[in-house]
């Protein structure tokens, strides 16, 4: 039987894979590159197998050293929950909270939430991160992060997943745009042709295409969106339209445009608004609390409600 490693050599071997880089993985393990090497050699040879491969000028991990990577960062994000959850029962509701949000959601509900969160729980304090879906969780798994905020649809296998409610997309247009004729608006195929995108990797992107039923849609001359902003600046030039999530419509988002929005025609696309960590995590207590925190903020917010169909202009 292989001998079993110790968290320093698991530590040495995720550095080493994330830096690819001897020298910056032993920075940043605080220790010397011949006690990191040493110590990958003892992990190896515990094994009895080969994890990296390197040269004078690469470093690479073997086919075998991939699939044990993923295990240990499992094992360490266990390991520090477990020092998390001893020290979270001696001072519940306490310390710092590190938490992921995506960009179609931070602006627009945070603001709403985190004043309540400080009101209720004054030595809890939320340290936030915006970016993608697939780097958010990527780091709560590798325990950079405690939660995530993101939207599902989405691959959450694994983690523990809390849905909080319901945000219906609305079609953003200018005002004598085609698309908002009539008493009751659909997507049907010409429609779909003219939605504009996010760029590849916004969970938003994705969700478009599956409410338009296609997984092909391509804005006519290439060009895709890197935010929420450029993307209202190329429907107000006359670009096309777009499909928007009624939270960030209601949160102000086309104040200062010529644009209008109106929802659609029920049953009416939606994504879900979800918090998650990981199922190991030290802080379900604060996993609760936030997720009934942004509950009742949503229950009793005019901007982010279930209530009003009607169109929204700018302001």
């Amino acid at each position: 039987m292989a001998a079993l490693p110790s968290l320093r050599q698991l530590r040495y071997f995720v550095a080493i894979a994330q830096e690819l880089n001897f020298t910056r993985a032993a920075e940043a393990c605080f220790v010397g590159q011949s006690t990191l090497s040493a110590g990958l050699k003892e992990f190896e040879d515990g094994l009895g197998v080969r994890l990296v491969e390197r040269d004078r000028q690469n470093v690479a991990i073997t086919p075998i050293g991939m699939e044990i990577l993923e295990r240990a960062k499992m094992i360490l994000a266990s390991s520090q929950d477990l020092v998390e959850y001893a020290d979270a029962a001696s001072k519940p509701m306490s310390g710092t909270i590190r938490l992921g949000v995506i960009p179609t959601i931070a602006p627009f509900l945070l603001p709403n939430v985190l004043p309540d969160i400080r009101e209720h729980y004054p030595h809890l304090k939320v340290a936030l991160r915006e970016d993608l879906t697939a780097n958010l969780l990527s780091r709560l798994v590798d325990h950079q992060l405690d939660f995530a905020l993101i939207a599902l649809p989405y691959d959450t296998a694994g983690l523990l997943v809390k849905e909080l409610f319901i945000d219906e997309f609305w079609v953003v247009a200018r005002e004598d745009d085609p698309a908002l004729k009539g008493k009751e608006i659909h997507l049907p195929a010409k429609m779909a042709e003219r939605l504009l995108l996010l760029e590849e990797g916004h969970c938003l992107r994705d969700h478009t295409m599956q409410a338009c039923k296609r997984s092909d849609i391509r804005n006519a001359d290439g060009v895709e969106a890197t935010s929420l902003l450029t993307l209202l600046q190329m429907v107000e030039s006359g670009m096309g339209i777009a499909l928007l999530p009624e939270m960030a419509i209601k949160g102000g988002l086309l104040n200062g445009t010529t644009l209008v929005a109106r929802p659609l025609a029920p049953p009416a696309p939606k994504r879900v608004i979800a918090l998650v960590a990981r199922a190991s995590t030290a802080h379900l207590e604060e996993f609760q609390a936030l997720a009934e925190g942004i509950e009742a903020r949503f229950k009793s917010s005019p901007r982010i409600s279930r209530g009003s169909r009607k169109s929204f202009q700018r302001v």
